[in-house]
C-alpha cells in the first residue's frame, strides 16, 4: 500500500474509534492505559517545561499530565481531525491541540523538552521521517519517550508484520509495522537520536527512552 493508502485507513479506523477511545467499550483500544504509568514514571526523573504528544488521540495521556503537572504548556497532534474534536472539548488550559502528521511535525526547531508517543508509531508508512521530525523539534537535551507494541522474537515479529497486518488491513486497521530493539537504535542513530533504554516489557510493549544530545 502506499503511504496515503496507509494514512487513510488509519484515519478511518480512528474516527471510528474517536467516540468510545476512553470508555469501557474501547476494546483493543484500552492496551494504550498500560503505558500511562510507565510515561508519568519516566516523566518524574527530569524537569521539563513543554511535552509534545504525537498520536495523542483524544488526549487520555495529556489530560493525566494537566492533572498532574498543570503549570506545564501541552501540545497534541493527531493525524485525525475527529479525535482532535474530541480531546478539544475537554478545554484543558496551556494544552494545544491540533491536526497534523507525525511524519512532518509541524513546529519550530527545539520547540520541546519531551516528546512522547504511545501505541501510534506503528502506524506510520515513513517511520524515519518521524525520527527525524522528532530530532527537530526537540531541545538539545531533551527526549523522546516511546511506547509501542513489540515482540523479542523475530520470527513472531515477522509473522505479525507479513501475514497478521495484512489481515488487519482488510478489517479496516492502518497498522503498518511493528520494531525490535534494532530496528528502533538504527532509527534513531540515522535521527540522530541516542537510544538510552529499550525495554520489553509485559503485553508485548516496548519501552524506549532516546536523546538528543546536540
Amino acid at each position: 500500500m502506499t503511504s496515503k493508502e496507509y494514512k487513510d485507513l488509519s484515519v478511518r479506523e480512528f474516527t471510528k474509534a474517536a467516540e468510545i477511545y476512553e470508555s469501557d467499550r474501547a476494546g483493543i483500544y484500552k492496551i494504550c492505559k498500560k503505558d500511562y504509568p510507565d510515561v508519568l514514571a519516566e516523566l518524574e526523573k527530569e524537569p521539563f517545561t513543554d511535552l509534545l504528544d504525537c498520536g495523542c488521540g483524544t488526549a487520555p495521556m495529556l489530560t493525566l499530565l494537566h492533572e498532574k503537572y498543570p503549570d506545564k504548556h501541552y501540545t497534541g497532534i493527531d493525524l485525525t481531525p475527529k479525535m482532535i474534536e474530541i480531546a478539544k472539548a475537554k478545554k484543558m488550559k496551556n494544552v494545544e491541540l491540533i491536526v497534523g502528521d507525525c511524519e512532518n511535525l509541524p513546529f519550530a526547531e527545539n520547540a520541546f523538552d519531551v516528546v512522547i508517543c504511545c501505541q501510534s508509531f506503528h502506524h506510520y508508512p515513513n517511520v524515519q521521517e518521524f525520527f527525524n521530525s522528532v530530532y527537530r523539534v526537540l531541545r538539545p537535551g531533551g527526549r523522546l519517550i516511546l511506547q509501542d507494541m513489540t515482540m523479542k522474537s523475530p520470527v513472531k515479529r515477522w509473522i505479525c508484520n507479513h501475514i497478521e497486518m495484512p489481515l488487519a488491513h482488510l478489517a479496516g486497521k492502518g497498522d503498518v509495522r511493528i520494531y525490535g530493539r534494532e530496528d528502533v537504535q538504527q532509527l534513531c542513530c540515522k535521527a540522530g537520536l541516542h537510544m538510552e533504554l529499550f525495554e520489553v516489557r509485559p503485553g508485548f510493549r516496548l519501552h524506549c527512552v532516546a536523546r538528543k544530545l546536540k
